[in-house]
């Protein structure tokens, strides 16, 4: 029998060791699958679509899943059945994905986004190192102050209109791939700006503003450090000519940011809409009644709020969700539910307890690394609640929310998801959107691509921890 502890048991049956190595396979199995996507010609969702309905039904060979939890629930006094594989799906990040895209679709149509990339192009005088620069620090700042997902998407939108007008349509995989990485950095900058964050730190009884205080040093270095990286490896550059320089302001004079604007008063409309969703967003977890229905209901109402414009044709905008992006998200938080019942997540536990042994320093810089490795192959979500139960298990810990250990978690899960695009959702949406604009980049070609870029953000973090722990 597995050891595990007890606050991490998510089954009441025993589970075997070789049930639990059989899960792992699975697991792997998956994510090898996902890797060759491009040579079995077969999409995520169908991919994981598959393996989900292999881990159900050896779930339920094995007894694993609490069918007696979720097979008749009683709310308000009524009976609710529910199939065992809903309640294993985290809804909240299912209507956060659907909610932010339609609201950024539909708010697209008031010109709204057009206007700040013009706006934004012209800032730069037509300078792509200097386009790259400006977006990566939107990038940043809208993951801090939004959730990573709705950031991509809308920074993603941004930098397919920008380019296509200055003719740098060549250069739209680089700054997808960049904008993407730096959703996940800009993510470790507050408390609020991802689940693994408000997860540890809450656990750990991290304050807002001292969670702040310890993250912005390295956010902003890290920042620096991939926008230099990426403008070297996608050899984005600044204009040397003076008639490259003259050739720029041409078509950057010839740019009008009302250009898209079909109706003033949408517009005005749009702007305001997106200020007060980009501050309900920030403000989720501080508003009464809001804070209870979370920033999925916050994305869906702005997105129902949006579509009473276009309420005669809302079907069109329903017709262009990527459906493939979402039933692969559900299928694949049914897969991780049936991992952590089969005690796949504490297996992996299992394997980092000997690193809190190795004492402060090399301790942390490995828990980072391990952490980080982890979150990049399952959702990091599941990882870091049950690394934080670990911790939070341990009396030094506990009582010592500036152990480096916690900081270590923290930036493993969130770093993490720059190894691969099924890290976390906002690289897997930068993924899909530069689908979107028919650029050809797979499992493996963002692996390669991503990986300098997640070596040495991951070196600054076990540099910073040493540093500063």
């Amino acid at each position: 029998m597995i050891p595990f502890y007890p606050a991490l048991a998510v089954s009441s049956h025993s589970v075997s060791p070789g049930v639990t190595y059989l899960f792992f396979a699975l697991l792997v199995c998956m994510v090898l699958c996902l890797a060759l996507e491009e040579k079995i010609h077969a999409k995520k969702s169908v991919i994981v679509g598959l393996f989900a309905i292999i881990a159900l039904f050896l779930g339920s060979w094995f007894h694993l899943l609490p069918f007696e939890d979720v097979g008749s629930l009683l709310i308000g006094g009524h009976k609710i059945s529910l199939p065992v594989y809903i309640p294993g799906v985290d809804w909240e990040v299912i209507a956060i994905i659907l909610g932010s895209s339609l609201f950024v679709d539909v708010t697209s149509k008031s010109g709204l986004f057009t206007w700040v990339a013009v706006k934004l192009t012209k800032l730069s005088k037509g300078d792509p190192l200097r386009l790259l620069i400006l977006y990566g620090v939107m990038t940043v700042v809208f993951s801090a102050v939004l959730n990573n997902v709705t950031a991509m998407i809308i920074v993603g939108s941004l930098t397919g209109v920008s380019l296509k007008k200055l003719n740098q349509s060549e250069k739209l995989l680089g700054f997808l791939l960049v904008e993407g990485l730096l959703t996940n950095i800009g993510g470790l900058l507050t408390l609020i700006s991802s689940v693994p964050n408000i997860i540890v730190g809450k656990t750990a009884g991290i304050e807002f503003v001292d969670f702040f205080i310890k993250a912005a040093p390295y956010v902003v270095v890290a920042t620096i450090v991939t926008l230099w990286l990426g403008s070297k490896l996608f050899k984005i550059q600044s204009l040397k000519t003076e008639e490259e320089r003259i050739s720029a302001q041409k078509l950057i004079s010839g740019f009008d940011e009302t250009e898209g604007i079909e109706s003033p008063g949408f517009f005005r409309f749009g702007a305001l809409m997106t200020f007060v969703f980009i501050g309900t967003v920030a403000m989720t977890s501080q508003l009464p009644v809001i804070k209870d229905l979370g920033l999925g209901f916050v994305a869906l109402a702005f997105a129902g709020v949006m579509l009473v414009r276009y309420k005669a044709v809302a079907d069109r905008f329903y017709k262009a969700i990527d459906w493939d992006l979402l039933f692969f998200f559900v299928c694949l938080f049914a897969v991780i539910n049936v991992m952590e019942h089969a005690l796949v997540l504490n297996l992996i536990g299992e394997w980092l307890m000997p690193i809190l042994g190795l004492g402060d320093s090399a301790g942390p810089a490995a828990l980072l690394v391990a952490s980080a490795a982890a979150s990049s192959v399952t959702d990091n979500i599941p990882l870091a609640a049950m690394l934080a139960k670990i911790l939070g298990a341990i009396p030094e810990m506990a009582s010592n929310p500036d152990s480096p250990y916690w900081w270590a978690v923290i930036f493993g899960a969130n770093l993490g998801g720059n190894i691969t695009p099924i890290g976390s959702a906002s690289t897997l949406v930068s993924v899909t959107i530069i689908h979107k604009y028919g650029l050809n980049l797979s499992f493996a070609g963002f692996v390669k691509v991503a990986l300098p870029y997640a070596v040495i953000q991951l070196a600054l973090g076990v540099v910073y921890l040493l540093v500063t722990g």
